[in-house]
């Protein structure tokens, strides 16, 4: 466990270099500059161009400036934003918050309802199996800004069961109350597909030899599934729970401009249309770290459920 920790992290900061490299180079390539956001529409006179460019370093080589810029978030200085003129972080301080609420909330509805419709599947073939087969079938077609667009009109506006903008009333209760409907758009598309893997996973474990020997030796079938199926299907519902529940953060992007919520997605969206350079990087950045950390996680957590990756072997 040791080595493979030591080699998972190893990776981990190679994967995190390579996207701090990627990140950086992708804004300094985009369209636009620096320079024209800075300065706005006024006129500068030559002193003044001179000392933003050298104030930003806006005149070093490319290597330069992102040698620079890494060295500073190594140190934990994001930089500082171009709108208003304060630090990136106190920007990502204010919202964060409200994007790992929705994560956490969205990720609690996908192990529920994918696990639960997968296994209801898998353990009653037939007419049920069929009507959460074609059920989820059709959730895994719709996109989460229509899955949005459809809650907000019918469940907010029609029914007013929940708000349809903002991050809802004071304390806990009321930003749950306000998370939910976002949560439920951004998960409809993942629960389905983790229920179609869990009663893939699950149906392949009924059909295994030890199932039957197990039956045949009078075991009730609630602890043949409790303690031998559901154990040994875990890998792979693990592996794909963990990489949907990574890739939430970026579907945060669509679910928070939709609903008004004061998260890291929004703060992207609003700090590309302003062309603030060192927001976009940090809070780019930060979702990409999010990523693989967790699917980290996911590797750990499948080499502690299964002993057979621990000594090398394949499940």
């Amino acid at each position: 466990m040791t080595r493979f920790l030591a080699g998972r992290l190893a990776g981990l900061l190679v994967t995190l270099t390579v996207s701090s490299f990627v990140v950086f180079a992708g804004l300094y390539l985009a369209p636009g500059s620096p320079e024209s956001v800075l300065l706005g529409n006024s006129t500068p006179t030559p002193e003044r161009r001179a000392a933003v460019r050298e104030q930003y370093g806006l005149d070093d080589p490319f290597m330069v400036r992102y040698l620079h810029w890494l060295g500073d978030v190594l140190q934990g200085d994001l930089g500082t934003s171009f709108v208003g003129n304060q630090p990136v972080a106190a920007r990502i301080d204010a919202v964060y918050g409200t994007t790992l609420s929705l994560v956490a909330v969205t990720a609690v509805l996908i192990a529920v309802l994918g696990l639960g419709l997968g296994l209801l599947a898998a353990l009653r073939p037939g007419r049920t199996d069929a009507l959460v087969s074609a059920a989820t079938a059709t959730a895994a077609g719709v996109p989460a800004f229509v899955a949005a667009s459809l809650g907000i009109s019918v469940l907010a506006v029609r029914l007013g069961w929940f708000p349809a903008y903002g991050a809802g009333g004071p304390g806990l209760p009321g930003t749950l109350h306000a998370l939910v409907l976002p949560a439920l758009s951004l998960a409809l598309i993942s629960s389905a597909l983790l229920a179609r893997v869990t009663r893939a996973a699950v149906r392949a474990e009924l059909g295994k030899e030890y199932v039957e020997t197990a039956r045949a030796r009078g075991v009730p079938t609630r602890r043949v599934i409790r303690a031998h199926v559901l154990p040994n299907a875990a890998p792979p519902l693990i592996t794909v729970g963990g990489l949907l529940v990574a890739a939430l953060l970026a579907g945060t992007v669509v679910v928070e401009n939709a609903f008004g919520l004061p998260g890291m997605g929004s703060l992207l969206i609003g700090s590309v249309n302003q062309k603030d350079f060192p927001t976009v990087q940090a809070v780019t950045l930060l979702m990409v770290t999010g990523f693989v950390l967790v699917n980290l996680l996911v590797d750990v957590a499948q080499q502690l459920l299964d002993p057979r990756l621990r000594q090398g072997g394949t499940p």
